[in-house]
């Protein structure tokens, strides 16, 4: 009986290892400034610039002298938190969870800042760059009111967020609650489209904020071109 050579394995049971593409990045994924899961690093950078927060103030120029003044000297309605608070803290990762699972919109607590003015800040919660390379963002809302439609000051937010982290639409998704209890099953939610003329005007109003709080410190020209930046 001839001998038959003995193979330590297969060659036709060896599998090609397949490559996994990278997920696509985009240029705002080099601006990261600080993460909330830091939180105090994260407010502390927070305090250096204009946040989404502060441009969902910024209306006129009236706003801007109010707004000035509560970053120079603290707001009388300042507190550390409410019941209201509270919630939205806590159904905010159930909520980001539906976007993750519905959209594909991956949760973040990072602070980006611009790529035209590094005092210039934002903290989505949540972003996505999809396969064409466009950037895809997630805002997230509680509230104890049924809405009409999403109101101006988030809407301000948004415009805020897409142009500091250069996205071109946002997912505004919201819970209402009764009592603290989530009427429906589901959050309801909204495509906002980038819409370069508002952030135009919030930009030319939020350097009037940073003149008026740090005189001395430079600010970009509001009649520069924001667009989203290029693949990194």
């Amino acid at each position: 009986m001839p001998d038959t050579p003995f193979a330590l394995f297969d060659l036709e049971s060896v599998t090609t290892p397949v490559a996994v593409a990278e997920p696509p990045r985009h240029a705002c994924q080099s601006r990261v400034v600080a993460d909330s899961s830091d939180r105090v690093a994260w407010l502390r950078a927070r305090s250096q610039g204009i946040t989404a927060t502060d441009a969902a103030k910024l209306a006129t120029r009236e706003s801007v002298r109010t707004a000035a003044h509560e970053k120079l000297h603290g707001s009388r309605y300042s507190f550390g938190g409410s019941r209201y608070t509270d919630h939205g803290r806590e159904r905010e990762p159930v909520i980001a969870e539906w976007a993750r699972a519905q959209h594909g919109i991956e949760p973040s607590s990072l602070l980006f800042h611009s790529e035209f003015e590094r005092r210039h800040l934002a903290t989505p919660d949540g972003l996505r760059v999809a396969p064409n390379g466009i950037l895809e963002l997630c805002e997230i809302k509680t509230t104890s009111k049924p809405w009409r439609g999403i109101p101006r000051g988030y809407l301000r937010q948004v415009w805020w967020q897409q142009y500091v982290l250069g996205a071109e639409r946002t997912l505004v998704v919201w819970e209402q609650h009764d009592d603290f209890v989530p009427v429906a099953a589901e959050p309801l939610s909204r495509w906002v489209d980038r819409d370069d003329d508002q952030i135009a005007i919030l930009v030319g109003l939020a350097n009037q904020l940073l003149a008026a709080i740090r005189p001395n410190g430079a600010a970009t020209d509001p009649r520069a071109v924001y667009r989203p930046g290029a693949l990194a």
